[in-house]
């Protein structure tokens, strides 16, 4: 082999190792001249020089200068899990979640940058200590039993209250309450918090504050608590539910009674109106009775009246006859009535009218006939008992 040609074929991969190098070194000045920042991010790059901070909160390519490079998300989420203690000794496990907004100013990038450095760094040593520590002072302000139902919102309300705006100065009072599982006596811590002229006093002020974080959204996702309490809250519940069972069938039953009440009442008004009603009737047909009955004896009064006048008229009127011809109808008609009934009897008398012996004379008239002196006899007396003048008036002629 020709030994000139030796240092040619090794110069060929000594070439090649060269560019490969600067590639390499290439790309990582590239990738450490610039950054990409999303719209969501928040970038940070400290100067390798002079240790300086610089801040980008815009999205694009941002100059690096191989400096040293801090993300953060400008809106992020927390979620925690924390033991809880309420007034009444009861643990429950609270698991939540809330959100918090970094801030863009340069002042308190630099303070979060400088304690916490890392976006993880900032949950954990800065979020976590102020959840949890105002958790921990809103606990005693209620029982497990109170946190479970009618002040479950105030849980809500007092720990993101004061993550926001600081913890609450508070003050401890003792006081005795009646166990409702046991019924017994018990003297438990209620913690309050003290206000001035209304408004809530503050032990002291928002950490997050000072570092320029907004917090949002403060949510409960589960609260879990210790099988005594749990059996507690379960046994009062059922309390709970059995006393409002029992009111509830105190008022049906009481809502019973008025609604019997008042159809009894309606009952018995429906019964008195039936019985008004018969009554009307009868009061009517009686009425319209006593009504017929009195125009019957008034139709009767009528007929006697005029049976009365129209007696009186004939009486009237008979005795007008008889004074105006002296009663010769009647009289006459009585008369002839005699003389039939005697002549009647004479036809049947069987003896002898006349004697049959005669002595001597009788007087200057002759004799007369004894029928016809019997017939003149009783016609006379007839007449004479009725009255009647049976003489012609003077001056009458006989037809």
């Amino acid at each position: 082999m020709n030994r000139a040609s030796v240092p040619s074929a090794l110069n060929v991969p000594f070439k090649a190792v060269i560019v490969v190098a600067a590639l390499i070194v290439g790309i990582f000045l590239m990738f450490n001249l610039f950054e990409e920042v999303n719209a969501d991010k928040i970038l940070c790059v400290q100067n390798p020089i002079t240790g300086s901070l610089s801040w980008y909160t815009t999205a694009g390519p941002k100059w690096q200068g191989f400096g040293k490079v801090t993300k953060y998300s400008k809106r992020s989420i927390y979620a925690f899990s924390y033991q809880v203690r309420f007034n009444d000794a009861g643990h429950g496990t609270m698991k939540g979640s809330i959100q918090f907004d970094m801030p863009l100013d340069k002042e308190h990038l630099n303070k979060i940058q400088c304690k916490y450095g890392t976006e993880e760094a900032v949950k954990k040593q800065l979020l976590q200590t102020v959840v949890n520590k105002c958790l921990y002072m809103t606990g005693p302000m209620m029982s497990s039993r109170e946190s479970y139902a009618e002040k479950r919102s105030y849980l809500i309300n007092y720990v993101e209250d004061q993550i926001q705006n600081g913890v609450f100065k508070t003050r401890i009072r003792d006081t005795s309450v009646k166990d409702p599982i046991t019924n017994n006596e018990k003297v438990v811590s209620i913690v309050e918090i003290a206000e001035k002229n209304g408004i809530p006093e503050r032990q002291e002020t928002a950490v997050l504050n000072e570092f320029g974080i907004k917090t949002y959204n403060f949510s409960i996702e589960n609260l879990t608590y210790d099988a005594t309490v749990e059996s507690q809250i379960q046994q009062q519940q059922q309390m709970t539910m059995a006393v409002q069972t029992a009111i509830a069938e105190a008022k049906k039953a009481e809502q019973a009674a008025i609604t019997a009440e008042a159809n009894g009442k309606a009952e018995a008004a429906k019964s008195k109106w039936t019985q008004e009603a018969v009554k009307a009737t009868a009061v009517t047909i009686a009425e319209k009775d006593r009504d017929s009955c009195k125009l019957v004896m008034e139709a009767a009064e009528f007929r006697k009246q005029a049976a009365i006048k129209e007696g009186e008229g004939e009486s009237t009127k008979r005795r007008l006859i008889l004074q105006a011809d002296g009663a010769l109808a009647q009289k006459l008609q009585t008369w002839l009535e005699a003389q039939q009934y005697w002549a009647d009897a004479f036809s049947k008398y069987q003896g002898s009218i006349v004697p049959q012996i005669q002595s001597g004379g009788a007087g200057t008239g002759s004799p007369g006939n004894g029928a016809t002196n019997f017939m003149e006899i009783m016609g006379m007396k007839a007449a004479r008992d009725l009255g009647l003048d049976m003489t012609m008036p003077k001056g009458a002629t006989s037809k």
